[in-house]
């Protein structure tokens, strides 16, 4: 993703290293290259990634570097061929090896080729920034563990993933607002991700030292959403035996996010808008007005503006909400990151239990013809169905719930799934895709080949075969 490369901007200044070692990261997962990118730059190394261990090869062959980080599942060469690779090349060059699988022929095959440490997923970048500094000998190292405070919602922006053109404004608007405390609302259907946003927000804004606090509207009864605001004093209502502080208080120098504020009830919404005029609460039971300073993040899946007319939301407490609004596109309107995200939670479910390590030519357009209601969170939950279910190393359509595989393949007509029909459409639909990836990022046929998840040389054969079948 090239806006994180702004996000150093943004976040407080960390000790750097007194020297710059070379390092070369390597994963077949772009966003996870450029957030290791990122953390290790912010140390004060010099890092280049690389998406194959092809590629990483020829980087070694012909630079020099001083400690190579590797993933161990990687399509066409796993890591650990890698590493040996490497030690016949670089006898010496130290090799951080990231697995999910920390079985004993592994450690023992990585410790052959000289791997001198071991990462396992989900990765911890302050373990990471530890063994590199370590290796090397650093100044980090002879200083101890790194002064480093690197937290999950700190990071939550290479989280975002997607290369659409919706998912790069949503991202440019969080770089935007970095600089900004105002009252934000997130817009968009449910399961579209609105709360890793929100973290976000948060994440690139002067109080990413503070709170992260998330309450949900609908799941909160609404007898106890007031004191869950404002707080209460002990014996203010019957169950209440202890005093409590509200989440306006308990978000004191951080964030609160109102996650379907529309569905906050229409008796709270005046007492909400008077706390955010007067930043002050008054907890139940008492008569004491409190000071609170944090930022309100609004979410709603439904459109405010609408609720207004409808009179299921004041319009005072809308306008004090909506200073800025972050539209998040549906799952469907996204193109390309649809095959992004699958082949990511693919990733992320095989590496548990069994090793699912790729997804079907059908699969995919299957999944990209599907509507996804449910959006981002659909799709995550049934890439995790499809890999516990999968019976083979390649993903199915046999594997995915009914609902897809009965999906209709655009221009197919409804007919058997082996006949000619069918069979023509899967392959207009698989060449409009991949011609769209290419188109996206300008004719640069490795970052197309990155996102729609294969190598370059399968990029290229499958071209030469969309030219013939063209010209025939």
């Amino acid at each position: 993703m090239d806006d994180l490369a702004n996000v150093e901007t943004l976040v407080s200044t960390r000790r750097t290293a007194r020297v710059a070692p070379r390092l070369l990261v390597v994963d077949d997962e772009p966003d996870v290259c450029e957030l290791m990118r990122h953390v290790l730059s912010r140390e004060g190394y010099e890092v280049t990634t690389e998406t194959t261990a092809l590629r990483a090869i020829e980087r070694i062959v012909a630079q020099t570097y001083d400690l190579v980080v590797a993933d161990v599942s990687m399509p066409e060469m796993d890591g650990l061929t890698l590493c040996q690779t490497v030690s016949g090349i670089r006898p010496g060059l130290p090799i951080v090896l990231v697995t999910g699988h920390g079985s004993m022929d592994v450690v023992t095959r990585a410790l052959r080729v000289g791997v001198r440490d071991f990462l396992t997923k989900p990765l911890d970048m302050a373990a990471l920034l530890s063994a590199v500094a370590r290796i090397l000998g650093t100044a980090a190292a002879s200083e101890g563990e790194p002064e480093i405070n690197v937290t999950p919602s700190e990071l939550k922006l290479a989280s975002l993933l997607g290369d659409s053109q919706a998912m790069r404004q949503v991202r440019k608007m969080i770089l935007d607002l970095a600089g900004s405390l105002t009252s934000v609302v997130i817009q968009g259907e449910t399961g579209t991700g609105k709360e890793i946003i929100a973290q976000a927000l948060h994440a690139t804004s002067a109080l990413r030292a503070g709170p992260f606090i998330a309450l949900n509207c609908a799941a909160m009864p609404a007898g106890l959403l007031e004191s869950e605001l404002f707080g209460h004093a002990k014996g203010a209502f019957t169950d209440a035996k202890t005093a409590r502080r509200g989440m306006l208080e308990q978000a004191e120098g951080g964030t609160l996010l109102l996650d379907e504020i529309n569905e906050l009830p229409l008796a709270m919404q005046p007492k909400l808008l008077r706390a955010l005029q007067e930043r002050t609460v008054r907890p139940l039971g008492t008569s004491r007005e409190v000071a609170f300073n944090c930022r309100l993040i609004a979410a709603a899946n439904q459109n405010l503006e609408l609720e207004v007319k409808a009179k299921r939301f004041r319009e005072d407490l809308y306008y004090r909400l909506d200073v800025v609004r972050i539209i998040v596109p549906p799952l469907r309107e996204r193109g390309a990151d649809i095959l992004l995200l699958a082949r990511h939670f693919l990733k992320r479910f095989s590496g548990r239990s069994r090793r699912v390590v790729s997804l079907s030519e059908a699969a995919a357009a299957k999944l990209l013809a599907y509507g996804w209601p449910g959006n981002v969170r659909e799709l995550e939950n049934c890439m995790e169905r499809a890999v516990a279910l999968a019976p083979q190393n390649e993903l199915l359509v046999a594997d995915l719930p009914d609902k897809i595989q009965r999906c209709k393949l655009p221009g197919a007509e409804a007919a058997d799934g082996d006949s000619t029909e069918s069979v023509g459409s899967l392959f207009d639909a698989e060449r409009s895709h991949v011609l769209r990836a290419v188109k996206q990022f300008g004719g640069n046929k490795t970052r197309a080949a990155a996102l729609l998840g294969i190598d370059r040389r399968t990029l290229y054969r499958r071209l030469m075969r969309y030219e013939a079948a063209r010209s025939s």
